[in-house]
């Protein structure tokens, strides 16, 4: 603002040479400033909101140390198989897509097969897509007819899940859009209209709080020119008024979804179809499908084990959670094969899960050959592929290795010199042909090492 005053006094004396002139254009400076003030009053008191009531840390932590979640997407559109919400007036013409919950009639969903699916996976959490961009509730709101008691099928999705999720001792979470292209209000895009949108959006969300507990909220849709920084400051202060503990994604807000700024409201960060970088300051989490498209495709090509799983420990040592996604039939059940994939996953996390859960990312930055997690005084070296005898890394800083052993039992030998490299002698087969985990036990707390780049 100090630069923005010094021009504007700068050009007044250079360009008006009149009283009236001079009146005129101070007016319009006036109006400029006061707009430029409230802007950033806005801002700042957005952002002592947002500070005054954030998720604890502690709540964070505990949802960080879970690493690994179950994404869900689904709804009508898999009658279609195409992407949820995207499709509509594109592959699927409006009026066809909005229509498409008059058939929806998923006769073999299992809420708890889905949640045995993600607990045999070795996952934590589950999150559903209770409402996407298409506006379908997969609940019944008393906020708008287009939800699932109005379809054939008439059974409440969210509430079988979070019954099911807490049956298992998983953690229940709700994917919810802020950005709703079957709502009248939502597209007129006038202040008045969103002031209407805003309020039935708090109202289905203060449904979904109160009869489902949600551990986490998870929101999208806010790039949106219409959905403004108050609006979600707003969104944000009103779900803590009625959780405070309840962890909400940093989509709720505007700016970037993989970084935090002034335009930010929430706890987390959210790359998405793309592994997040090491960051040891921001909780953060990866959202990724196992196959291509985030709901139902016939014949989308699945990603195999070993990217499964590398794409778990890749995440896991850049310090962050993986949400991955599967997209049930129309029918209500996951394809066989994705099942499958996710038992093989959970299979590899039996044996090496300690590596994964409740662990820090680095100190190494995952790479094509390796990563690393720690916690206490070990470092879990996860190593991909033998690319020679010997395994070449830096050296801890001023930590020394102890011992190094296969995590499941078998010795390793090694070479450290201090301040230089260690070399970690590689047997001629790795025990674990996609992640074979390498236990450094160390003279030093790991967690307390910086990380090395």
């Amino acid at each position: 603002m100090r630069n923005f005053f010094i021009r504007t006094k700068s050009y007044r004396l250079g360009v008006c040479n009149n009283i009236s002139a001079s009146s005129k254009y101070l007016k319009k400076i006036t109006g400029l400033l006061i707009i430029a003030l409230f802007c950033n009053v806005t801002v700042n008191a957005q952002q002592a909101v947002t500070s005054d009531i954030k998720t604890s840390k502690a709540v964070m932590d505990g949802f960080m140390d879970k690493r690994f979640g179950m994404f869900i997407h689904w709804g009508p559109v898999t009658l279609r198989g195409t992407e949820i919400g995207w499709s509509r007036g594109e592959e699927v013409p409006t009026q066809e897509y909005d229509n498409l919950y008059k058939e929806f009639n998923p006769v073999l969903f299992d809420a708890e097969a889905w949640v045995k699916t993600a607990k045999d996976a070795g996952m934590k959490y589950v999150t559903i897509t209770a409402k996407h961009h298409d506006g379908f509730c997969l609940w019944p709101t008393d906020f708008s007819n287009y939800n699932i008691m109005n379809s054939p099928f008439k059974r409440d999705v969210v509430d079988e899940l979070a019954k099911a999720c807490k049956k298992y001792g998983i953690a229940f979470c709700v994917y919810f859009t802020v950005a709703d292209w079957h709502d009248a209000d939502y597209s007129k895009k006038t202040p008045e209209s969103m002031k209407v949108f805003v309020s039935r959006m708090e109202n289905e969300l203060k449904e979904i709080i109160t009869r489902y507990k949600p551990y986490m909220l998870w929101f999208d849709g806010n790039w949106e020119e219409q959905w403004k920084l108050e609006h979600g400051a707003e969104v944000y202060k009103f779900i803590k008024s009625l959780d405070k503990d309840v962890i909400v994604n940093n989509r709720l807000g505007k700016g970037d979804h993989y970084s935090f700024s002034s335009a930010s409201v929430g706890d987390y960060l959210t790359p998405e179809q793309k592994i997040g970088d090491l960051n040891m300051n921001d909780p953060w989490e990866s959202c990724i499908t196992i196959c291509n498209q985030w709901a139902w495709k016939p014949n989308d090509k699945m990603k195999s084990l070993k990217e499964c799983i590398q794409t778990l420990v890749k995440t896991a040592g850049g310090n962050g959670n993986l949400l991955f996604n599967v997209g049930p039939m129309m029918d209500g059940r996951i394809e066989a094969r994705q099942t499958e994939r996710l038992k093989e996953m959970g299979d590899w996390l039996n044996k090496y899960g300690a590596s994964i859960y409740g662990t820090k990312g680095g100190p190494y930055k995952p790479n094509s050959a390796y990563a690393a997690t720690r916690k206490g005084n070990i470092v879990y070296l996860h190593v991909f592929e033998r690319i020679a005898d010997k395994l070449v890394l830096p050296a801890l800083g001023n930590a020394a290795i102890k011992k190094a052993y296969f995590l499941d039992g078998d010795k390793v030998s090694f070479v450290q010199s201090k301040n230089s490299q260690i070399e970690i002698n590689l047997p001629a087969v790795l025990p674990n042909k996609v992640s074979s985990v390498i236990v450094l036990e160390l003279d030093k707390n790991a967690e307390e090492l910086a990380v090395i780049k």
